[in-house]
């Protein structure tokens, strides 16, 4: 039953019989391990046996909706957001479906009540000594089969979708826990952000680096969408130093993912294993970093994310790096908020505050969260037709009408930070970029889904014989390296 599971997750893993024997051992030994721990817990084995078989089918019906969201299978580092899911439900459970989150709910504690009330305990039937041997001789044999079966497992590609189909589900998990656990560092060899130069305090532009949730340009979805959605990011392109389309390692979500490529200026490659929630490791490791290297140079530096700091485990991570200060939810109240969160123009606000009593150079990192998803909760506003469209949208794209919604302040939030940093006591750059595309699955199946990247551009605020700007795709891990040649903040490492 357990392998006849497996038929059902996307994408689907080679039959079992076409799969090497030492994945099938893995699979077996895991799931007599976890059969064992269990038959300990209830005494009873066939309830432990439908419980874990039930475990497995809540992980592939997890599996199916995280890829038709993120077009990515669940991998054994998302297990942590199931805690997620009980602190901040609103993120997650729209996705998995607030019916089948019910019936699932329903169903375990329906089947717990029959179970205990049906099958009789072990304990009742078998002396202590063999109630006991027969967990023990299940664990060991699930041990040694393991061991057998990562003499000759294929290797982990990292690559999840091909490493699923390859491994089958349990032996996956199991390879990226282990890889996890084994690998222990970042490549950070060839960072950028060694030998800060040294400057006069004064001469140090504020530096304000905006990570915009979801932001991308969906004009060239529709011939609909009315070009004056994004009218200033249009003027902030024609006035930047450079500007082009962003490569990020994610999709639909996993912020933390281009987050860190930018702060850390690592590609996948180098972070491994740990490309997939790199803050598992940096909430106990120290790398070289953007931050750090500002600090050296003479910044104060803040970040700004109107959420949790604790979410992905901020709190720990971002003093690390060497933020002065965070800046979480609880620097802003609900009357800031547009929509679900906290709206962009609030946090342009607290920027600008920010700027007019700065006493020293400033670095501001911002992970903004109004176009945060799940859209479907919300519903356009009243003249959303006449602000975003030429004509009214077909059905269907009512996600899309929220998203182009908060785009618009997504686009009076640039505006509000060139003042802010032109109006300041020093020169500005300013560096904006989206994290990922939102999820529309609607809007995608209607149009056609957009290619995964985003848009960026660096702006410094005017000065005598500003070049034309430059246009230049990039990765998200060299946007950092950009941002601080146009700081005049960049010097190699060699010397």
């Amino acid at each position: 039953m357990s392998f006849l599971l497996e038929y059902w997750l996307s994408p689907k893993p080679i039959p079992v019989w076409k799969r090497p024997l030492s994945t099938a051992l893995i699979h077996i030994g895991l799931w007599g391990i976890c059969f064992a721990l269990l038959l300990v817990l209830l005494q009873r084995p066939w309830f432990a046996v439908i419980n874990l078989l039930a475990f497995q089918l809540l992980l592939v019906l997890v599996n199916q909706a995280k890829f038709d969201s993120l077009r990515e299978p669940f991998i054994f580092q998302d297990f942590e957001y199931f805690t997620d899911a009980l602190k901040h439900p609103r993120l997650y459970l729209p996705f998995f479906g607030v019916a089948r989150t019910i019936a699932a709910t329903l169903g375990f504690i329906g089947a717990f009540v029959i179970g205990i009330a049906l099958e009789p305990s072990l304990v009742a039937t078998l002396t202590p000594p063999v109630f006991i041997l027969v967990p023990v001789v299940l664990v060991l044999s699930g041990q040694q089969m393991v061991r057998w079966g990562l003499r000759r497992c294929p290797a982990i590609s990292c690559r999840p979708a091909e490493d699923l189909m390859a491994l089958g589900q349990l032996a996956f998990f199991y390879g990226y826990w282990r890889m996890e656990r084994l690998t222990r560092q970042l490549d950070s060899q060839d960072t950028a952000f060694l030998n800060p130069p040294v400057r006069a305090p004064e001469s140090l532009p504020h530096m304000v680096a905006v990570q915009s949730e979801s932001f991308f340009d969906p004009r060239g979805l529709s011939d609909n969408i009315r070009r004056s959605v994004l009218e200033q990011f249009d003027t902030a392109l024609s006035e930047s130093c450079q500007y082009g389309r962003l490569q990020v390692p994610a999709w639909g979500a996993n912020t933390v993912r281009t987050e860190c490529g930018f702060l850390a200026g690592l590609t996948a490659g180098q972070m491994g294993i740990h490309q997939f929630n790199p803050y598992r490791l940096l909430a106990n490791h120290s790398i070289p970093n953007l931050v750090g290297y500002l600090k050296v140079a003479g910044y104060r530096t803040l970040c700004i994310h109107p959420y949790h700091a604790s979410f992905y485990q901020r709190d720990k991570v971002f003093p690390r790096m060497g933020f002065d200060e965070f800046i979480d939810l609880s620097g802003f109240d609900d009357s800031q908020k547009s929509g679900q969160f906290i709206g962009d123009l609030a946090i342009a606000d607290k920027i600008q505050a920010l700027l007019e009593t700065a006493g020293q150079p400033l670095f501001i990192f911002v992970i903004t969260m109004e176009n945060h998803g799940p859209l479907h909760l919300e519903q356009p506003g009243p003249n959303a037709h006449e602000q975003c469209y030429h004509k009214p949208p077909e059905q269907g794209c009512e996600d899309l009408t929220v998203y182009l919604q908060h785009l618009q302040n997504a686009d009076l939030k640039i505006r509000k930070l060139k003042d802010s940093l032109v109006a300041s006591r020093r020169e500005g750059v300013l560096c904006w970029y989206g994290d990922h595309v939102p999820i529309m699955e609607k809007v995608y199946q209607k149009f056609g889904e957009p290619d995964g990247l985003t848009e960026y551009f660096v702006w410094r605020t005017p000065g005598a014989n500003k070049a034309p700007p430059v246009q230049e795709n990039l990765a998200v891990n060299e946007l950092a390296v950009a941002l601080l040649k146009y700081a005049d903040l960049h010097q190699s490492n060699q010397s």
